[in-house]
């Protein structure tokens, strides 16, 4: 990776775990070219220096019955002290949202929301979204396909 703080051993080290979180120390060694204690350290210095945030199992969302995919434009009415606040915090208390983004552009923010079915969707629009202090507008899409999902960055 151009320009990265890490030298070629922690990247690879990196690389490896976003493909298998539950890899062991010597089959990551072996796959990064060190011997087991060194990588063991390096990896340890990785999660202490917060390169590395936390270890978790990618589930399968349809398989859960959650089928619905849907990003949120959301627009404030005001950016007015606790508006802001009150938003946010509110998105991070709710499960179906999965990611909030404040952005630049047409709306404020967007928020990528997983639930069961439309019906469940309707639900949180009506009973959360549309409730909170400070919504002006709700633009929504929905996702009719998956094309790519990756949670692993680009090293």
């Amino acid at each position: 990776m151009k320009n990265s703080p890490l030298d070629s051993a922690s990247q690879k080290i990196l690389v490896e775990l976003q493909k298998n979180a539950r890899i062991s120390s010597s089959e990551l060694a072996e796959k990064v070219g060190m011997s087991a204690s060194p990588c063991w350290r390096r990896q340890k210095e990785l999660e202490d220096s917060g390169y590395i945030l936390r270890y978790t199992a990618i589930v399968d969302r349809r398989k859960l019955g959650l089928a619905v995919c849907c990003m949120a434009h959301i627009t404030l009415l005001r950016h007015a002290e606790g508006v802001v606040e009150n938003f946010e915090q509110t998105m991070r208390l709710r499960p179906e949202v999965v990611e909030c983004y404040e952005t630049t552009g047409s709306a404020d923010y967007v928020v990528k929301v997983i639930v069961a079915d439309m019906e469940a969707y309707h639900d949180f629009f009506h009973n959360v979204l549309v409730k909170i202090n400070g919504v002006s507008q709700v633009n929504t899409s929905v996702a009719m396909r998956e094309v790519k999902y990756e949670t692993a960055l680009p090293i």
